[in-house]
């Protein structure tokens, strides 16, 4: 019982030495949009990661800027990014997403920003335990925590894929229906066409035959 309430413990350490901001956001044609997070401490590991859920080619502009406008990460008519980097400034740091390039289409993008202090967390004390024990249960949990992270990446890597596959055959369908429609249209109007040609050479004839007989001699 105490080593399981040790263990939720460390885990709740764990969970409150990090924040993360996870968010959707519908860019609109030819807009930039940016979003702030303010950092107080010196080396601060702060990951970032986007991916263009649907529109167009599914690509993006991405900056990271620091305070004093100094710039961290960019990137242009990018579909998705998995970035890690330390803080080196205290202050505002803004992360923004450019869609000028698209004059019609609009993107959807899911994003995260998670800030976490990289110092480890302490073991709680423990009567009895030896500091190997505590040690071994420590990198244990954080096995446990990097593994965790990896099936969350994973998980975002295939719903992005999941979205993509999803549009792209959304867009098929749409073009095959409109084809179709198109190809529909065609028919008639060439159907039409005919029998409008057709009619109007028999009318011609007819009118030939009725001046000619009106001509001949008795």
């Amino acid at each position: 019982m105490r080593f399981a309430a040790l263990v939720i413990g460390l885990l709740a350490t764990l969970v409150s030495s990090a924040t993360a901001t996870a968010l959707t956001y519908r860019l609109g044609a030819n807009e930039k949009a940016c979003f702030y997070t303010y950092i107080s401490e010196l080396n601060t590991k702060v990951a970032f990661y986007f991916a263009v859920q649907s529109g167009g080619s599914f690509d993006v502009d991405y900056s990271v800027v620091g305070p004093g406008d100094k710039v961290i990460l960019d990137g242009t008519k990018e579909r998705q990014g998995d970035f890690v980097f330390t803080a080196q400034s205290i202050g505002e740091y803004r992360f923004c997403f450019n869609n000028e390039m698209s004059t019609f289409a609009e993107k959807m993008v899911d994003f995260e920003i998670a800030i976490e202090n990289e110092e480890r967390a302490q073991l709680p004390s423990r009567q009895g335990a030896s500091p190997e024990q505590a040690s071994a249960l420590e990198e244990s949990i954080f096995k446990l925590s990097a593994q965790l992270s990896t099936i969350s990446r994973n998980q975002k890597y295939f719903r992005t894929r999941e979205n993509r596959n999803f549009s792209t055959v959304r867009s098929t369908e749409r073009r095959i229906f409109n084809f179709s429609v198109i190809e529909g249209l065609m028919m008639v109007s060439m159907a039409g066409l005919q029998v409008f040609v057709v009619r109007f050479f028999f009318q011609g004839a007819r009118k030939a035959s009725t001046v000619v007989s009106i001509y001949i001699p008795l």
